[in-house]
């Protein structure tokens, strides 16, 4: 990975399947990490995440659950959840639609 005059070339890196109906590419200096994300219909998140992430919306919509009280997102919104249990959150994504964004995340 090249960081050449702080520019991120994305499309220099491999794509990452982590889990089932998500996809990633990132990049990280040890502190923070910067991700672009896409995540599929078939991804299911199976426990509550409680990281803080800053991110924005580059394409299609995603649901998340913040503990029971849902928040649409789509292409343009900006997010910005901060760490801990109270904003734990899981992803959704309805049938037949996919959401691509990217993130910026404390590895703190």
């Amino acid at each position: 990975m090249d960081l050449i005059e702080n520019l991120l070339k994305f499309g220099d890196l491999e794509w990452d399947k982590p889990h089932v109906g998500v996809e990633q590419k990132f990049y990280s200096d040890g502190k923070t990490r910067i991700r672009l994300l896409r995540f599929y219909d078939d991804f299911v998140e199976e426990h509550w995440c409680t990281k803080g992430h800053i991110g924005y919306v580059l394409d299609g919509e995603m649901t998340i659950d913040f503990n029971g009280e849902l928040k649409n997102y789509q292409k343009g919104d900006g997010l910005w959840i901060v760490k801990g249990e109270q904003s734990k959150h899981k992803v959704l994504i309805e049938k037949g639609k996919h959401v691509e964004l990217v993130l910026f995340e404390s590895e703190e």
